[in-house]
């Protein structure tokens, strides 16, 4: 006689067995007709399974947050269905839900096209249509791999044969005459799959990822709850494609990328200009934040990493080179290590804490050449890194500085979306958990002293400590991780380091803060490129005006305004060309130059300019000198 326990707390007993289906139509008609699946004690099912012992249920519809995974696993097998019915003699391998869609890997002769979409998608639509019962099936090992060999399907074969293990049923799901291998759970029937999927791209995929195996055919699509969703994501993709940082550094001319140093970015001049402007920025910060810049090796020796853990712990992402004497050094991977030696010259005092001490290191970590992507993904770039020595009272306060002060910095390049998520003591790890529960009470007790929520992310902190991480959202919607802020009292230990007390010992040891604001620059200037669509605002932008002529009589005067504005601190060019003024206004604009000015013979005669924005508003006619107040007013209150 099961009870079951509902999400608002009630109760409903049953005489007998009762399938999840069953028990929402005995919630309500309503209720069963939108039932997709449920959650019985945390796991998802089909409505079909059987409800046998005491059990907290919830039923799964559109509106609830499983929903999407249910929908986009149960697209890929109609997707896969409706290639077989197309392609006779396709054999299907693997086809699971993804971030923002689905894919499935085809094994077949002939190559896939992306005409062939719309016949896919169509008879996708027909399979909906049939609203075909999809039902769970358990079979035997060895019928299972009878049954998919005699109907050619030797994946599935192997996939019964390696990963399936040995002794365990198999899980079959079918749906009319097409069944595939499939752990579940899915939707009860094909039906209930909304109308509001599309077929997106082809790609190559290895056969369980090996490159020793078949080239596969993948197709990924895309599915959601219902056309409004669907269509906002595909308006996401397509503003996606106009924001992307690699074609906007290209048409700005910020930067390139080569094969003779992949993975690290060549900054052309108004790209270095832009980086230049986010260090100064960040170095105004930082000081009025009480920190102090420093500057560490690039290349040190082994024995620091093998002290600081990285060696055992992050060896697979380091550069390391042996040198003539044998010794063996690597290119750092992170800045930690020689801040610690910085930290251990000379005496330290407790009155000489908390000591913060900043650095814009170049780090080198290895990524594979197939995740590279941009400036998103490198492997040399530069970290806004700062270390922080504290005493343990200190640390809590240190905590909700640094998160007011990341808070605060986001908010001048416009994002007040942030999403806190703080990771917990990792399986991998260095140090007691008696110092795991401080770190951890340290960062979460900062963030409830602030009134700030957070995601709880356990096991995902780094080796030596926990770490709050700030997840950025961008005008479109996207998520970037950026800022981190991790507590440390195990780096300490290892390296020995300590300070002076109150009581004149000298053992005493710091606690340390690992913290980052932009995180990576080079990744933080393409998330600003792609947030901004390359439109930065005037404080940032690397030519924040152009002066351009009519005829080539303004020439002196437009030569004369560029040097009185570069004096006044202004990032300016001038545009002598002879072509039509329409013709540079427009140049320009694609440059997206935030102020375009334009010189006749009458701004000549009045010693004024005519002032234009990017935006194609025209602010009129200004005096040299008003035109540099208004800029200044602009970015005033980053001053």
């Amino acid at each position: 006689m099961p009870q079951i326990t509902l999400p608002d707390g009630s109760t409903r007993s049953y005489d007998q067995a009762i399938t999840v289906h069953d028990v929402a139509a005995d919630i309500g008609a309503g209720l069963a007709k939108a039932a997709l699946a449920g959650k019985v004690d945390g796991e998802l099912v089909d409505t079909s399974f059987l409800i046998q012992q005491d059990a907290e249920l919830a039923i799964i519809t559109t509106k609830s947050d499983e929903a999407l995974e249910l929908i986009r696993h149960d697209a890929a097998h109609i997707m896969a269905q409706a290639v077989q019915e197309l392609f006779p003699g396709t054999q299907v391998t693997i086809g699971p839900a993804i971030e923002d869609g689905f894919y499935y890997d085809f094994a077949r002769q002939e190559p896939f096209t992306p005409d062939d979409f719309e016949k896919i998608e169509k008879r996708m639509q027909e399979i909906v249509a049939r609203d075909l019962p999809i039902q769970r099936e358990v079979w035997e090992r060895e019928q299972a791999k009878r049954t998919f060999g005699d109907i050619g399907e030797n994946y599935k074969v192997e996939i019964i044969e390696d990963i399936i293990p040995a002794g365990e049923e198999v899980s079959v799901y079918r749906q009319g005459d097409w069944f595939d291998v499939c752990r579940g759970p899915h939707l009860p029937s094909t039906g209930k799959l909304p109308k509001a999927f599309k077929l997106m791209k082809l790609a190559g995929a290895y056969w369980r990822g090996d490159s020793d195996n078949e080239m596969l055919q993948r197709i990924y699509g895309t599915a959601w709850r219902d056309k409004k969703e669907l269509k906002a994501h595909l308006h996401r993709l397509e503003e996606a494609e106009k924001r992307d940082h690699r074609k906007l550094g290209r048409q700005l001319d910020l930067f390139h990328f080569s094969d003779e140093a992949p993975g690290s970015v060549f900054w052309h001049p108004k790209g270095w200009t832009l980086f230049l402007q986010l260090l100064e920025y960040m170095r105004k910060r930082q000081e009025e934040a009480g920190y102090v810049e420093v500057n560490t090796p690039d290349v040190m020796d082994r024995s620091l990493w093998e002290t600081s853990g990285h060696w055992f712990n992050y060896r697979e992402n380091m550069f390391s080179t042996q040198t003539e004497d044998a010794r063996v050094f690597a290119l750092k991977p992170m800045n930690c290590p020689g801040s610690v030696s910085m930290f251990a010259q000379g005496l330290k005092s407790y009155r000489d804490l908390p000591l913060r001490m900043a650095e814009f290191g170049k780090v080198h970590r290895y990524e594979p050449s197939g995740a590279l992507h941009g400036l998103m993904r490198v492997r040399h770039f530069t970290q806004d890194d700062a270390h922080i020595y504290c005493t343990e009272e200190q640390m809590e306060q240190e905590c909700i500085d640094v998160v007011a002060l990341v808070l605060d910095i986001y908010k001048d390049f416009g994002f007040e979306d942030v999403v806190i998520k703080l990771s917990t003591r990792p399986e991998k790890r260095i140090g007691s958990d008696a110092v795991w529960d401080k770190l951890e009470g340290a960062l979460s007790n900062a963030l409830d002293v602030m009134g700030l929520e957070y995601v709880l992310y356990p096991g995902e902190g780094a080796f030596y400590g926990p770490k709050l991480e700030f997840v950025l959202r961008d005008a479109i919607g996207r998520d970037w991780q950026c800022g981190t802020l991790q507590v440390d009292m195990n780096l300490p230990e290892r390296f020995d380091i300590s300070y002076v007390d109150e009581s004149g010992s000298r053992d005493k040891r710091p606690v340390m803060l690992h913290r980052a604001l932009f995180g990576s620059l080079e990744r933080f200037i393409g998330i600003l490129i792609e947030h901004y669509v390359g439109k930065f605002p005037v404080w940032l932008a690397p030519v924040q005006a152009a002066v351009m002529t009519i005829t080539d009589k303004q020439d002196a005067y437009v030569n004369a305004v560029e040097e009185q504005l570069k004096s006044a601190g202004l990032r300016v060019i001038s545009d002598l060309r002879n072509e039509k003024v329409g013709f540079k206004i427009r140049e320009h604009t694609l440059q997206a130059i935030p102020y375009l000015l334009v010189v006749g013979d009458r701004e000549v005669a009045n010693r004024e300019l005519a002032v234009r924005t990017q935006r194609g508003e025209d602010l009129g006619v200004m005096s040299i000198d008003a035109f540099i107040n208004h800029v200044e007013a602009d970015v005033s209150h980053l001053r």
